[in-house]
């Protein structure tokens, strides 16, 4: 009988016998992780988790519209899709349905920042003012900026009252003239109480670009996106396209308002980053299989850096952090122009829970029962409005 090694097999002995460039090497070494994504994401909704399957269609029916997916030591064990996409035009959303993540995209932003770290093209005490020399408020360092500890006024709120065209996207470069221009009052000083603000991810984006000579969205997808195999994630701004391309419409609480993108579309870093349930998972596993950081910068990624002096709840690099009993949590929250998002990652327990919706209500406020589901310490998390600001 004769023997056929399969294809991809046969290559790799092929390549490795016949001293193979690096592309090609590389190329094969793209082509095998691609199958094991593949395989990750493999899912039988025959098999679906019983109790989260009916969580999630009771929590439908109180009012959430989105897609979920929860994963268990790097098994899906649960996925699903429910509602529109489009409420007007009728069309549902499906597994594959891109989200904005709003600020889900700060860990996103987060990774790419710190990878330049690793790499020795950026540190963490480097100053903006290293690179935008005219940025009007000194002493702002790279991890200020992480951790929401820069002080810096939102330009969320600043711009309303400078930006004149309100039919043109706006850009990160926009955005940094603008406060260099008009130099608004600063919430604090730099390295000061925490504060969570969009400014801090939109100057990081910006430093980004300026580091590498690329668009922010071009750096992510060749140094976090492709990496983690997130074929359907993007940086998409309004400040490239006249309208984003999505088929995911943003509502505001009622189907007859569903928000329409304007000109803070534009920047991104703070939010931008579109994207599913199944790539944010790929995101995690990379992030746990170390092919985007090392352990020790994902270690420090995670410390507690801002003020939890009332609570268990800190921010991190670009995370938010739960650290209840040994048990660290990381996640993040998003909400942006009818979009609501859930990013959670139990670390000691190796468990994923990612929730999207384009129903901006209080469904995600529910998840109590989700938690103990999956025996995990309830998440109850501190309410934000669309800008980031803490609301109670």
């Amino acid at each position: 009988m004769k023997f056929i090694l399969p294809l991809f097999i046969y290559s790799v002995v092929v390549l490795s016998s016949c001293g193979a460039s690096p592309e090609e090497k590389k190329a094969v070494a793209e082509k095998k992780q691609a199958e094991i994504d593949s395989v990750s994401l493999v899912y039988d909704p025959a098999k679906a988790d019983a109790e989260i399957d009916q969580f999630m269609k009771n929590l439908h029916r109180k009012g959430f519209n989105g897609n979920v997916l929860v994963a268990k030591k790097g098994k899906i064990i649960y996925q699903n899709a429910f509602g529109w996409a489009n409420y007007l035009l009728k069309d549902s959303l499906n597994i594959n349905s891109k989200f904005e993540l709003a600020s889900v995209s700060k860990p996103l932003t987060g990774v790419g920042v710190m990878k330049l770290v690793e790499d020795g093209k950026l540190r963490l005490d480097q100053q903006v003012t290293e690179f935008f020399p005219d940025f009007p408020f000194p002493g702002v360092t790279i991890q200020q900026l992480l951790t929401h500890r820069s002080g810096l006024p939102n330009y969320v709120y600043f711009s309303e009252d400078h930006w004149k065209d309100r039919k043109k996207g706006m850009s990160n470069m926009d955005a940094m003239a603008l406060l260099a221009e008009h130099k608004p009052n600063r919430y604090g000083a730099p390295d000061g109480r925490f504060h969570y603000n969009n400014s801090n991810f939109m100057v990081l984006a910006s430093i980004v670009e300026k580091v590498t000579g690329e668009s922010f969205a071009t750096y992510m997808q060749e140094n976090v996106f492709k990496p983690a195999g997130m074929k359907n994630t993007a940086i998409l701004s309004r400040a490239v396209y006249e309208k984003i391309p999505t088929d995911v419409i943003g509502h505001d609480k009622t189907w007859r308002r569903s928000v329409v993108q304007n000109y803070l579309d534009g920047p991104v870093g703070d939010k931008g980053a579109y994207s599913t349930v199944q790539d944010l998972f790929l995101f995690d596993r990379a992030l746990r299989e170390g092919r985007l950081l090392k352990q020790e910068t994902m270690d420090s990624s995670y410390v507690a850096r801002s003020d939890a002096k009332r609570s268990l709840f800190s921010y991190g690099y670009g995370w938010r952090t739960f650290h209840p009993k040994d048990n660290p949590i990381v996640y993040h929250t998003g909400w942006w122009h009818g979009f609501k998002s859930l990013y959670v990652r139990d670390l000691k327990n190796d468990i994923t829970i990612v929730l999207l919706t384009n129903m901006a209500n209080g469904s995600l406020n529910q998840l109590d029962d989700l938690y103990k589901i999956l025996k995990m310490p309830i998440l109850r998390q501190n309410a934000y409005n669309s800008n980031g600001d803490l609301v109670n």
